[in-house]
């Protein structure tokens, strides 16, 4: 596998070795020795698959003061997936960065905690998978505004299809400081 570091400190994308021949494919999408040589000493609680239309818009979510790890991937279609770093005190706070994440590319995307995420199709549709480092925390669920002018995320459609949940969430500066994570080394 290969790790490719984003401009976002901690946030990774993961390239499997992918073996294929006339048949199909295969590869690890999780290898736990392999990742931890890696730095990402996480295990994981839970797995989530969700499908969306092409034109929506997940996120950009977050869980606290239960954070939670992603990695995520896409096993259909392709996804522009975001990851923001949120971590109050953080050198990089606010910052974004973005990737192609698709079922041609087999790329993942490792989001530590303390890092809001989101997706938007890019395809007709796509089936995304997330597994996440600690259980879904409604009390918790958080979310930043996809379109926050400070953040100024390139996404890559200008009219998405947003849950109602997300077209009311607030912008960053707006989030109280009890309800975002602090930056530590």
């Amino acid at each position: 596998m290969r790790v490719i570091e984003t401009a976002l400190p901690g946030v990774l994308v993961i390239e499997p070795r992918v073996f294929g021949d006339e048949r199909g494919h295969f590869y690890e999408s999780y290898h736990e020795a392999r990742f931890k040589e890696s730095g990402i000493n996480t295990s994981f609680v839970q797995t989530n698959v969700s499908r969306s239309a092409c034109g929506v818009l997940r996120g950009l979510h977050y869980q606290w003061p239960n954070p939670q790890a992603k990695l995520v991937s896409v096993l259909a279609g392709e996804v522009y997936d975001v990851a923001v770093d949120i971590r109050q005190g953080s050198p990089t706070f606010g910052q974004w960065t973005g990737v192609i994440l698709s079922a041609a590319n087999h790329r993942h995307l490792w989001i530590p905690e303390g890092f809001a995420h989101g997706f938007c199709v890019v395809s007709e549709s796509a089936t995304f998978t997330y597994q996440c480092s600690a259980p879904y925390d409604p009390a918790g669920d958080s979310a930043i505004r996809w379109n926050d002018g400070d953040i100024a995320v390139d996404w890559p459609v200008g009219q998405p299809i947003l849950s109602a949940k997300d077209l009311r969430a607030p912008l960053l500066r707006d989030v109280s400081a009890d309800r975002l994570p602090a930056y530590t080394l």
